[in-house]
């Protein structure tokens, strides 16, 4: 007969609980929480704050890409695609680049849609460093650079930049830091955080060292229909069109910015085909392929939506002139941007460092913006004021900022 009765078991000694953090590797142990997301939680947690913090359009996703992705879930649209993307959008990316600027991408072999353009960054790097190569990144620059490179198992060198020269990176700045370890040249342009461009003359002496030296160049140009004032005029650089540099050269793209598209997480990198195939290679491996219903906004953004991109464009450089105005009357001196949407003042007036000010700032007047210093060493002494905000709050923001600037300002 079965014993259903409870049975006694001696008591076992109680484990040992594992210190987890032994297991986490250095690279991510040594690794900061990103600076910009820092301030955005903490501002999350008030009322009545203006944000300048986060690089967030305003604007809604245009209609066409809206349109696309609903009716891609509402037909069952929502399979895997092709690893490297659906042959359209490709296809389309192709075209854009050679109606844009002269290029040439074979839709087939030389161009991969991806999530978002950091999954991009993180191909490149994954795709092409071995421990111990070394990238050298100009900054300030975009918080994700340096971690993608070291995630991968490569040595950041910073090559710092300055407003005397426009935060443009030459060939003279970059030429310094190089060793026989180098091996991938970073670039950022139009730039997060300084809204700075690189002119074409910088480029064709920077395409001379890169060849010399035998360097890959991954060029990040996320914001590159977000343009303005000579730039403008000028028409934006795309690095692969500078001789010398297409055949060494992957470019990242994507919808976000441009498309007002962030939460599609929909990019794409551009590449020669041995590059842009070992990318795939590992992209097969990470991420199977981009969402299927994002690539449908894509393509739907590509045909449809330039008119929308132009009218955001239009409203950010309103915008632009607003608060550098603004800002340099409040006594920050701010060097006018002329790509992305973003500004950087120069706080060092007001006596603080980059941290204090922004920290301050955001307790006493309950205006967000991110410390320079979360973009490189030499972000001290600025911080980084998004206007991909509404006008209504950037002006706002601009009389809480001299208010604050008033009482403190040395």
């Amino acid at each position: 007969m079965l014993d259903l009765r409870p049975k006694t078991c001696s008591m076992a000694a109680p484990a040992t609980a594992p210190d987890l953090d032994t297991y986490v590797s250095d690279r991510v142990r040594e690794t900061p929480p990103s600076g910009i997301r820092r301030f955005f939680d903490i501002a999350a947690t008030m009322d009545n704050v203006i944000s300048l913090g986060i690089g967030e359009p305003d604007f809604n996703s245009p209609d066409a890409a809206l349109e696309a992705g609903v009716d891609a879930l509402e037909n069952g649209r929502t399979s895997y695609t092709s690893n490297a993307g659906m042959e359209e959008l490709r296809e389309l990316i192709a075209e854009d680049y050679e109606e844009r600027h002269g290029l040439s991408y074979d839709p087939e072999s030389e161009i991969v849609a991806t999530v978002g353009c950091s999954e991009a960054m993180q191909l490149a790097m994954q795709a092409f460093l071995e421990p111990g190569d070394e990238v050298l990144i100009p900054e300030p620059c975009f918080v994700s650079y340096g971690p993608s490179a070291r995630f991968a198992g490569g040595e950041v060198v910073h090559v710092p930049t300055h407003v005397e020269n426009d935060f443009q990176v030459t060939a003279a700045d970059i030429e310094p830091h190089l060793s026989d370890r180098s091996k991938v040249l970073f670039l950022g342009y139009p730039n997060n955080p300084t809204g700075a461009v690189l002119r074409r003359d910088t480029l064709q002496e920077i395409a001379q060292l890169v060849v010399d030296n035998d360097l890959l160049v991954v060029s990040d140009e996320i914001y590159d229909q977000l343009i303005y004032g000579t730039a403008h005029d000028r028409g934006h650089v795309c690095v692969p069109t500078v001789e010398g540099l297409r055949e060494r050269t992957v470019l990242l793209g994507g919808f976000s910015k441009n498309y007002a598209m962030t939460g599609w997480r929909i990019g794409f990198a551009c590449a020669p085909k041995p590059l842009s195939q070992a990318m795939l290679k590992v992209h097969q491996y990470m991420i199977m392929s981009a969402p299927t219903m994002a690539q449908e906004g894509a393509i739907a953004a590509l045909r449809e939506a330039r008119g929308d991109v132009e009218k955001m464009r239009q409203s950010y450089d309103e915008r632009r002139r607003t608060i550098v105005s603004g800002l340099n009357d409040a006594g920050l001196p701010t060097f006018e941007p002329e790509g992305a949407f973003y500004c950087f003042p120069d706080v060092t007036s007001t006596g603080m460092t980059s941290e204090e000010f922004a920290q301050r700032l955001l307790e006493e007047e309950k205006v967000a913006c991110v410390p320079g210093t979360a973009f490189g060493p030499s972000g001290e002494g600025y911080v980084r004021c998004s206007y991909a905000t509404g006008l209504d709050d950037i002006t706002e923001a601009l009389t809480r900022i001299d208010r604050f600037v008033s009482r403190h300002q040395s």
